[in-house]
């Protein structure tokens, strides 16, 4: 979810938790104070836990020391405003997961829940990744089995279930609609993430950015899909 509008939407499907955050197309970034702030409103006290993605930018997941620094504050941050837990990844050169940068951004959590992104499934080994999670105490790894869509990743997934051993909750995302949810369900995954979201498209005619063709648009979170999803997996 990117808006307090796709929270309440998560609040109406019954969702446990949801990921805030914005720029999904760039595959997520850190969203702004205020955006938290509505959010956590917008789920109140009896709706999702809201847990705030802390990326600071597009992009590979190593990160040098500027960029550390402004993720490592905008989870101090996330968690004063109100978040339930926070959302991160950090690489090392080698593309191995960064365990000094894991356990920098994991302490200024200050014991709220952490969980590790998608940077898991650009790792030579998500197996091996998720064990180091695991030692880093961390409560869930979101993946979608090395593949860009979940489906295509299940037999990975079932092997992370195997391996989490009960003790990492193996959360399962990208690409998840009404067809693969129940497929991804019945692999044995703690959790199905899902956006729900579908593109609002706006003719520019001009450019605004170096991605831009001056065709605009934006995602939002969408009722009917959310509800399919629901639906599909018998909630």
């Amino acid at each position: 979810m990117q808006d307090p509008a796709g929270v309440r939407i998560a609040a109406e499907v019954g969702a446990d938790r949801v990921e805030l955050g914005t720029a999904l197309a760039l595959g997520g970034l850190t969203p702004s104070p205020a955006t938290l702030e509505l959010a956590v409103e917008a789920a109140g006290a009896d709706g999702p836990e809201v847990h705030v993605l802390v990326r600071p930018r597009a992009g590979g997941f190593h990160y040098e020391e500027d960029e550390l620094a402004v993720a490592e504050r905008d989870v101090r941050h996330a968690i004063a405003l109100g978040a339930s837990g926070v959302v991160i990844g950090a690489l090392d050169a080698d593309g191995r997961l960064d365990l000094f940068a894991m356990a920098r951004l994991r302490d200024a959590a200050g014991g709220a829940p952490v969980t590790l992104h998608r940077a898991i499934d650009v790792t030579a080994d998500p197996v091996a990744t998720l064990r180091s999670a695991r030692e880093l105490g961390l409560q869930r790894v979101l993946t979608s089995g090395g593949a860009s869509a979940a489906i295509d990743g299940v037999d990975t997934l079932r092997a992370l279930v195997a391996a989490a051993e009960g003790e990492i909750e193996i959360m399962a995302g990208s690409g998840v609609d009404a067809t693969s949810a129940p497929v991804l369900a019945a692999a044995g995954v703690d959790a199905i993430h899902f956006s729900a979201k579908r593109t609002v498209v706006e003719e520019g005619g001009v450019r605004m950015g170096s991605a831009s063709d001056g065709v605009g648009g934006y995602e939002v979170t969408d009722r009917a899909i959310a509800f399919a999803i629901k639906d599909a997996l018998g909630r």
